[in-house]
């Protein structure tokens, strides 16, 4: 279970897929910490169970259990957040964007990692989710804290690779019943 099995359980049709897993993850230039964190917390945000099974374990051996556990709580808390902020700003009545949120996101402030990188997992996340509001407040703290743009691109490229793998693998699933 790893990259590479992941990538063999790619159809022929999706090889641009295959290409983009083994760039985006495989030769990535992040920090083994925050690629890890990001492919695993984007990894249980696809909802595909194939994707989470084939990443997991590769996760967990180039992360801290500290990190490995704060990358499963940003994918956690942001399940949560992405459906509560992306309502909030969908709904046409502003007023609910006044009222308390009354929700416990403890987790944000005291991740048990360097804040940076539990920003990035959630924006990654978010991503996926397509919660803009998230999308802009993680963006905007990552930012202030001196993260290049080009390494916030780097988040959503493996949430955006990560999801389509997970989409097209559980399709595969379900076509060979």
């Amino acid at each position: 279970m790893s990259l590479d099995s992941l990538k063999s359980l790619v159809p022929d049709y999706a090889k641009d897929l295959k290409l983009n897993l083994g760039s985006v993850i495989g030769n990535s230039d992040l920090p083994a910490q925050q690629l890890w964190g990001t492919v695993l917390a984007t990894a249980i945000a696809s909802r595909s169970p194939i994707v989470l099974r084939e990443l997991e374990p590769e996760a967990k051996a180039n992360l801290s259990p500290e990190a490995y556990t704060a990358a499963k709580a940003a994918a956690a808390v942001m399940a949560m957040n992405n459906v509560f902020y992306r309502t909030r700003h969908l709904l046409s009545d502003h007023e609910y964007g006044t009222l308390r949120a009354g929700l416990r996101m403890n987790v944000i402030g005291n991740p048990g990692v360097e804040k940076v990188d539990f920003e990035l997992w959630s924006f990654a996340v978010s991503a996926i989710n397509g919660c803009g509001m998230c999308l802009d407040s993680h963006e905007q703290v990552l930012r202030k804290a001196g993260v290049e743009r080009e390494v916030v691109q780097e988040a959503f490229k493996i949430a955006s690779v990560v999801q389509a793998v997970g989409v097209t693998l559980d399709a595969e699933a379900v076509l060979a019943e």
